[in-house]
């Protein structure tokens, strides 16, 4: 009798561990979320962050992709300043504006509030993915948390922010209150990552949405540490970490140096000069426009045809969208994209 397949043996996490696939693997970023009817339905008068904290209500929204689409890995269904909610901070997510911090970090004294994770402050998401890994069986769950910056961001600046000035500012002028604050955030992400593998995740990912926003030898001064230290944390536990950023062009190499197995690309550089820029030893993954799958069936297959020739000599590649899934997006659109990219991959 053969043994059981697991989400080991997955295209997927061979594909991120630079084994030979039979295919290219798919999943897309927001897979599980707005642009579905069901997930509309299922979250119809819940609040985000309450919804977040309903292990049912999370299994069946992070499954609700992988049955309509077929995609080859499941992500997590939450939001990156989840861990802050569960570890007291005062924010809320407001429709159409995005997280919103009631008191921002101004000074040493609000470090108080940033205190460590416990697995017993999200004993929701242990409960969830105890759901989802018993429904997924051999399909591999990928878990998630935002960067240090990305989260510090939200919390200097109260909220979304175009030009992050108030998070400069102190990065810059009181670098080492800078230092402190992200070396909390990094203890607080690695905790919710830590929970999330130890309750099966096969893979996490880190997303630093806004890291775009600073120059190489500002990353490398005031944020590769603190996502370093993240990454470092969960090494042992030898699950692929992938991490993406928004703008992230200049900063390719550098998110690979930071620890990550993966590198995540966005759509603004061509897969081939990507591997160019983050050197050897990493696969990647990307990164069809999301606003592509709004033309026509001709023009999708071209976009598509353009990042597969780009990725032809790759390590590893992981097709997946250059960001999330925009809401209006037709779900037909994306189940027929990942057909023909596992069609047109095969070996």
């Amino acid at each position: 009798m053969p043994p059981p397949v697991t989400p080991r043996d997955s295209v997927f996490l061979k594909a991120c561990r630079r084994e030979p696939v039979p295919y290219t693997p798919v999943w897309f970023m927001r897979q599980a979320g707005r642009s579905l009817p069901e997930y509309l339905k299922a979250r119809e008068g819940i609040p985000m962050l309450e919804s977040c904290t309903r292990p049912e209500l999370v299994a069946e929204i992070t499954m609700q992709p992988v049955r309509r689409h077929k995609v080859d890995a499941a992500v997590y269904f939450s939001d990156i300043v989840v861990p802050l909610k569960a570890i007291g901070i005062d924010l809320d997510i407001k429709p159409g504006i995005g997280p919103v911090v009631a008191d921002p970090v101004r000074g040493a004294a609000d470090l108080a509030r940033l205190r460590p994770l416990q697995p017993e402050d999200v004993s929701y998401v242990t409960e969830a993915i105890g759901l989802l890994t018993a429904e997924l069986g051999a399909t591999p769950l990928i878990g998630f948390a935002g960067a240090p910056f990305t989260l510090a961001s939200y919390l200097v600046e109260g909220g979304p922010s175009r030009n992050h000035e108030r998070t400069k500012a102190l990065m810059y002028g009181q670098p080492e209150l800078w230092a402190q604050l992200l070396d909390r955030l990094a203890d607080i992400t690695t905790g919710f990552l830590k929970v999330q593998i130890e309750a099966g995740a096969s893979a996490v990912q880190l997303f630093d949405s806004w890291v775009g926003a600073l120059s190489p030898a500002d990353y490398r001064r005031y944020v590769r540490p603190a996502s370093a230290k993240v990454f470092a944390a969960v090494a042992g536990y030898g699950v692929p970490r992938i991490h993406f950023g928004v703008g992230t062009g200049e900063l390719l190499h550098d998110l690979g140096e930071a620890g990550a197995d993966v590198v995540g690309v966005d759509w603004r550089v061509p897969l081939d000069e990507a591997a160019r820029r983050v050197g050897p030893g990493k696969a990647l993954q990307g990164n069809l426009d999301p606003a592509v799958l709004f033309a026509d069936e001709a023009a999708i297959r071209e976009k598509t045809t353009e990042v597969l020739d780009a990725a032809r000599d790759l390590e590893g590649h992981i097709f997946n969208l250059g960001h999330g899934v925009l809401p209006t997006t037709d779900p037909g659109v994306l189940t027929d994209l990942v057909a023909d990219v596992h069609e047109r991959s095969r070996r």
